[in-house]
């Protein structure tokens, strides 16, 4: 029996032909870590054609361990998924307030008891509530942030799958592993912005301001493939 132990690091390269305007996050992003179990047959006979015909086994067992490795990477992922199953919408009739508070430090690792549910509530232009709040592992689907300022806030592991955020300045933000799936962020502003591991899928990225951005070459990679990127964004982030 052998333990292969399996590390997961989200840590990416950025290669040399970037633009000097993007920076490789410097951040060490959470890793996770999983022991995988493989074994393979073990014949003590003293017989030397029965030990060539188990090489073979030995091998595919191998073979076997190195697939579920792979699998076990690819399978662990600390990003919430679009199809996840959410809570009920919470009833608490304050609950929008609680952005102008933020969270508390379990709830910055995405561990909490009663999630900060901000789906649905209006922050349009809000200029003072929101900046430098801590936001993680916030629920914001159907939220809208318009023209509101959160510049330095921290919103890791948030869900905003369809919220809005139409010329937000993110200026100087923490968005780590953050999903704006299907997202309306036209004009919005990540100036020296950590964008570490957060997804864009179908999201509106219109005239977004990539300057300065703090982001890995994997998720380079990934926001590249968006096609609402205008060129002068796309040449900011060395899109090729």
């Amino acid at each position: 029996m052998a333990s292969l132990p399996v590390h997961f690091s989200r840590n990416n390269l950025s290669p040399p032909s970037l633009s000097g305007r993007i920076r490789r996050s410097a951040f060490p992003e959470p890793r996770s870590f999983a022991t995988v179990h493989c074994s393979a047959g073990d014949n003590r006979d003293n017989g030397q054609g029965l030990k060539k015909s188990l090489l073979p086994i030995k091998e595919f067992g191998c073979i076997a361990c190195a697939v579920i490795s792979a699998c076990t990477l690819t399978l662990a992922s600390p990003v919430i998924a679009a199809n996840q199953r959410l809570p009920p919408l919470s009833t608490d009739p304050n609950r929008c307030e609680q952005a102008f508070v933020g969270n508390t430090i379990g709830q910055a690792n995405g561990v909490y008891d009663k999630p900060l549910d901000l789906r649905f509530c209006d922050y349009t232009n809000d200029q003072s509530n929101l900046k430098g709040k801590t936001l993680s592992a916030a629920l914001m689907s159907g939220a809208k942030f318009d023209g509101a300022d959160m510049t330095e806030v921290v919103m890791s592991k948030a869900y905003a799958v369809g919220a809005s955020f139409k010329g937000v300045n993110f200026s100087n933000a923490v968005i780590d592993r953050v999903n704006f799936g299907k997202s309306d962020l036209k004009g919005a502003v990540f100036k020296n912005t950590v964008l570490s591991g957060s997804t864009f899928d179908e999201a509106n990225l219109e005239d977004v301001v990539f300057e300065d951005t703090i982001i890995g070459y994997i998720d380079l990679q990934k926001i590249c493939r968006n096609t609402t990127i205008n060129e002068e964004g796309r040449l900011v982030l060395g899109c090729r």
